[in-house]
This record gives C-alpha cells, structure tokens and sequence, in this order.
C-alpha cells in the first residue's frame, strides 16, 4: 500500500511524537521550517496532507490539504481522524478524475465519460480497465482471469471473453470506440 505524506510546517513537537508512530499510521513524514520549502517538498508529492500552526496562503497549496492548529491543548486522538478525514477526502477525489485516454472514469460512481456521454459500468469492468491499463502490453486471457477474477488457469476462459467482448459493445455503441479496449493477437490492450 502507498504511504500518503505527512507535512509539518514549524512544528517540531509535534513532528517528533509522528516521527515516533510513523510506521504504525503508514506515513511518510516531512518537516519543513518555512512555507517556500514546503511548497518544493509538495511537488514532489501525490497524497499528502499539511500541519501548520500559520495560515498558508500560497496559491499552489490546496487549501483542502491543510489542518490549521489554533487551539490548545491539542486533543491527538481528534488530529489523528482529521488527518485521516483530509486522506479520505484526497482519495475520493483522486478517484472521481481518473483519466484514460480522451476519457474521463471515476471509480467511486464506476461510471466513464466522454464529452457529453457517459456510460454506468460494473465493478468487475472497472476492474479489467484499471488492469489493462497499468499494463504496458498486451495481457493474455489467462493473466486476466488469474489477476481480475482471481481463477485458476485451468478453468474455462469464456468468461473472460464474454465479459471482454460485452464491454467493448456497450463502448462501441455509446461512444462509438471499437479501439479503447484492443483486441491482438497477445492479448487485450489499451494503450
């Protein structure tokens, strides 16, 4: 599983008593003593989160990313579920704009659009796109029916290939695409 990113911005107490369960919350944990080396760290970064005792206004901060800390004494039981809420908040979102090539899936209403059409999908097609995918070649049949479905190779393989084949005309027929998921010779492929 990914580690999100924890920033703190001037705050060492705190940053020493997240440095001692780093591990134990999955974090990886940065701490920077002004805001310009914070918004360097940030760049590098894809899910992550932002303590801070000031307000930062810096335009390329996503205000969404920042727990401002004005009171104290500071209940950590009552930080530990905002950072957790702000992580939440930053996957759901993450999986709302998931793009592949000219269209657009979000995985959390499994829907996938192009311009002003859209199409509702099954979980189970939402997971042979994302497998297709991540993979830069074409996969086999076999290879999907192992990792989507999580059969043996010994079963039969119509399954796959029903369910394949059924994808690519519902895609044909609402965004008029026979190419999104390739059919080769290897295997099935989107590029």
């Amino acid at each position: 599983m990914n580690k999100s990113s924890l920033n703190i911005l001037d705050f060492k107490t705190l940053y020493n008593i997240f440095f001692e369960t780093k591990n134990f919350h999955n974090l990886n944990l940065y701490e920077y003593h002004n805001e310009n080396d914070l918004i360097e760290g940030l760049k590098k970064q894809k899910n992550s989160v932002i303590i801070s005792r000031a307000q930062i206004n810096n335009q390329s901060v996503n205000q969404k990313q920042i727990i401002l800390i004005e009171h104290y004494p500071l209940n950590f039981f009552s930080l530990i579920d905002q950072i957790n809420s702000k992580f939440l908040m930053q996957q759901y979102d993450l999986q709302s704009n998931y793009e592949i090539k000219d269209y657009k899936v979000d995985l959390n209403s499994r829907t996938i659009s192009r311009k002003e059409k859209e199409l509702k999908l099954t979980q189970r097609e939402i997971e042979v796109i994302l497998f297709l995918r991540k993979n830069k070649q074409p996969i086999n049949v076999n290879t999907l029916q192992k990792e989507v479905w999580g059969y043996s190779e010994d079963l039969e393989t119509h399954t796959v290939e029903t369910h394949i084949y059924r994808l690519r005309k519902k895609l044909k027929k609402i965004f008029d695409d026979e190419n999104f998921i390739e059919s080769l010779k290897e295997g099935y492929l989107i590029k």
